[in-house]
This record gives structure tokens, sequence and C-alpha cells, in this order.
């Protein structure tokens, strides 16, 4: 894409954008013109992509989204380094495929301390900050958070968490001008979905649910997140934007004419 300044002076937090989907978001604001703030657990990770921006727009922040003490500490060091807080993109997230019966309390604790508890922690440490600047959230949900998947349920209920949070905390903090959003991406080429896409089975089962039929990129989930964040969508709250090559079009159901 281009280089623009549409977000010029705006300062963004990406959860979990050392890779993936969160590091085509923070790309994306930087070339926009944004101050951009990269966090993940793996500090060199993060490193690397805030040295490939090459500029001094960036502040490097990684930790752990599911402890409540790092939330305040990553948005305490972006307003120290940057004046304030404009956006934060929730996208730190895991998932766990099999049979909930089977599933180990650490695991379920994983998905949920970070699909969950990351948000809410994140969230509750921003508000403040937003109500300043008018500022925004974006979460990255997912389809599973608006139906199920037979090896994910408790992915799907995590993610079915966020987008009913995004809802509420549009209601809550629209009268203080801050909007909450979600992007709910379909299968989008990330580590976390390698596995996924290098079984030839599974991604069969993937592709008949897509009418569009290629996996999304993170360009793709970057593009929408950039114009929710946006003056062009300074109306818009509460809402959970399928970018999935329309699997919610046929409620996740198999595209027989695909």
């Amino acid at each position: 894409m281009t280089q623009s300044t549409r977000f010029a002076d705006h300062t963004v937090i990406v959860t979990g954008s050392s890779t993936g989907i969160g590091e085509g978001i923070a790309r994306r604001f930087h070339a926009e013109g944004a101050n951009v703030v990269i966090n993940a657990r793996n500090a060199d990770k993060c490193a690397h992509v805030a040295d490939s921006l090459g500029s001094e727009r960036t502040l490097v922040v990684p930790g752990d989204v599911s402890s409540p003490d790092f939330a305040e500490e990553i948005v305490a060091k972006t307003v120290e380094r940057f004046g304030g807080l404009d956006t934060l993109v929730n996208n730190a997230g895991v998932a766990d495929q099999g049979m909930l019966h089977k599933m180990s309390d650490a695991q379920i604790d994983r998905v949920i301390d970070i699909n969950v508890k990351g948000v809410i922690y994140l969230s509750r440490a921003a508000i403040p900050e937003l109500m300043k600047t008018k500022g925004s959230i974006i979460n990255i949900s997912s389809v599973s958070g608006i139906g199920g998947d037979s090896l994910m349920p408790l992915y799907n209920a995590s993610k079915g968490a966020v987008t009913n949070l995004t809802c509420g905390l549009a209601l809550q903090l629209g009268p203080m001008n801050v909007r909450v959003n979600a992007i709910n991406p379909s299968v989008t080429r990330s580590d976390m979905v390698e596995g996924i896409l290098g079984s030839e089975q599974a991604m069969q089962l993937m592709m008949n649910r897509l009418a569009i039929k290629r996996v999304g990129e993170p360009e793709d989930i970057a593009a929408a997140c950039a114009f929710l964040a946006s003056e062009d969508a300074s109306f818009i709250t509460g809402v959970n934007l399928p970018v999935d090559g329309g699997v919610s079009a046929s409620n996740g159901q198999p595209n027989f004419m695909g």
C-alpha cells in the first residue's frame, strides 16, 4: 500500500503484534503515520518487527496480556512515550483444539486468561486514556465467536465472550465518545493456524466454507482495522465485523456450490 498520513499523531497499541495478524495491523497503522506500540511475550520478535519498520514511531513493550499489572504497565509506558493513546487493538490470542472433557485445567486457564481476561485487563487500563482522546477499542475476535466449531469449543467460548464484551462496552462507553468494535476473521494466515493450513483435509474443509476461495491474509484484517479506527467510522460502534471470505453468510455451513 502507499504511504499516507491518515494516522499522523495517532497512537496505537497492538497486542500480539510480533507475527501474523497483529504484525499486519501494526505495519498498516505505521505506514499511515501512527505511533505504534508492539507487544508480544517474545521480546526478540517484537524488536525484529520494530527494527524492520525503521522509525522512531515505534515502542516495544513485551509482556503477557493476561497479567493485570502488565496491562497497566503497557498503557503507562505508551502515554509516557507518546503523550496519549488513541486506539487499542486487542489482538493477542491463543487456540486449543480437542475434546473439552480431555482438556487440563492449565489448557482452559491459558485460553480464557489470554483471550478473555487479556482483553478485559487491557481495555480497563486503556479506557481512562481513550476517554481523553475520544479514541476506540478494536477487538480481534473470530467467526468462532458467533458460531461453533466441533474441535474448538473452548476457543468458541472465549471469542463469544469477546463478541459480547464488545457490544456491552460500546453501550457503556458511547456516552464518553469511546467507540468499541470487533473484527471476526475466519481462517487467516498466521502462526496460530499454520498447522491447519498444512493439513490437506483441514484446508479442504476450510475452503468449502469460504465463498472467496482463498485463505485470508493479515493485510485483509489490517485494512478493516484501519477503517474502524479512522474518522470514516466515527458513527460506528458495537459492531462485530466479519472479515471472513463469506463464511458467516452461510452461518458457517459448507458452500456446496463452491
